[in-house]
């Protein structure tokens, strides 16, 4: 009998004892030493070391949000994780950690420990530019989700990996979060910028053309199962270096619009532009900062399109979808899908319960106040006018255009 055959939630030295079990990878004859290194809302995650420097990362699901002991989670959400940890690291391979060990009864995993790479969000803090990222991170998407969409995949094992998928408890959040409480706050639980309130009341809560938009989308990400999405895809999802990038947290998955995705790391590029452009004094450092951004943006769009254009003509395999002007009208969707959720998580991490480190560390209040309103303008249109942007000068147009009124 192990003291691990029965779930409970695990204390450090818990965790030592239960990588020693688990997986050989570390030496059991010198003292092992755990930290947690979690920053996330909900779940428990250690670096765990020995004294050779040998190193591992066991992350644990709990039952309740961390930021909300109100909101319960399935702890089946550790399962979907791993799987779809090992489904990416088959279609990108190298983009994501190595798994070592999966435990169903713990709802705990081990993975490889990304020391030397930082989370992406706190990098982009200390303005530090990474030249590949664009690049990268539009492999790692387009592998990922139109490899997983019936466009390639046989129909039956799609659906088959669809089923497999099925994340009520995670999507309710985002339907939540993300899709209805940044327009009218009836959980009671936004966090809104005191300067910025009757902004917010004029621009999101009481402008009810802009309802009837997100409720569009909101219908679409809870009907239209195109794809395995990672469904949280953000800077703080993403561990970096100038070299490589690794994507991890994909507990939110299941199959939704591809632009979900492509439309949140866009957005969360956008709030590192407003954090550079208000925190970096030095006004050389400043431009070039903003420049790499700028052009990052662009090329996560732009190179999206050209690498799903590639895919679709090397992998398609249904009859229909080979149709002549098919896959134009499948980009264009996918674009315009995009576009609503740049929208989407700009609003939501503004006024939300979960509001954007970049936002919230500019110390200066005005500059803060600014920033927000930035973001929020900039959504409402990318969220009215999605059809419309294509390409990503476009998609950066309407940032730029956005800042002149401020």
């Amino acid at each position: 009998m192990s003291k691990y055959d029965n779930y409970f939630l695990m204390k450090n030295t818990d965790i030592a004892e239960y990588v020693l079990e688990k997986v050989d990878l570390l030496d059991k004859a010198t003292k092992i030493n755990c930290q947690e290194i979690g920053d996330g809302n909900i779940n428990y995650v250690t670096r765990v070391v020995d004294g050779k420097g040998n190193s591992v990362i066991v992350k644990q699901a709990g039952h309740c949000l961390r930021i909300s002991q109100d909101m319960t989670l399935s702890l089946d959400r550790n399962r979907i994780e791993t799987d779809i940890l090992m489904l990416e690291d088959k279609l990108a391979p190298g983009s994501v950690p190595k798994i070592y060990h999966y435990d169903p009864i713990m709802c705990a995993f081990i993975m490889e420990d990304l020391t030397g790479y930082d989370i992406m969000r706190r990098a982009l803090l200390e303005h530090k530019i990474f030249p590949n990222f664009a690049d990268d991170i539009t492999t790692f998407m387009v592998n990922t989700l139109l490899l997983t969409t019936d466009v390639v995949m046989d129909h039956k094992d799609k659906k088959e990996l669809q089923r497999n998928y099925i994340n009520p408890e995670l999507c309710e959040i985002t339907e939540d979060l993300v899709y209805t409480e940044p327009y009218n706050d009836y959980n009671k639980r936004n966090n809104v910028f005191a300067p910025n309130a009757e902004f917010v009341k004029q621009e999101l809560y009481d402008d009810y053309k802009l309802h009837l938009e997100v409720a569009k989308l909101k219908f679409d990400f809870m009907n239209v199962s195109q794809s395995l999405i990672h469904g949280d895809l953000h800077t703080g999802s993403i561990f970096i270096r100038p070299d490589a990038m690794r994507v991890i947290d994909p507990e939110f998955a299941f199959y939704g619009p591809m632009g979900y995705d492509i439309g949140n790391v866009v957005a969360n590029m956008i709030f590192a532009w407003c954090n550079g452009d208000a925190t970096i004094a030095d006004e050389i450092e400043r431009k070039n900062y903003l420049d790499w951004i700028e052009n990052t943006i662009v090329n996560i769009i732009d190179l999206s399109v050209t690498k799903i254009k590639t895919a679709f003509a090397e992998s398609a395999t249904d009859k229909m979808a080979k149709t002549p002007g098919f896959m134009e009208y499948y980009i264009d969707q996918i674009l315009s899908d995009t576009a609503g959720v740049v929208g989407l998580e700009l609003n939501r991490r503004i006024v939300g319960m979960a509001n954007v480190a970049d936002i919230t560390s500019i110390s200066d209040i005005h500059k803060r106040a600014r920033a927000e309103r930035i973001c929020i303008k900039a959504a409402k249109y990318f969220i009215m006018n999605r059809a419309d942007i294509k390409t990503g000068e476009q998609f950066m147009k309407v940032v730029l255009d956005t800042i002149e009124q401020f």
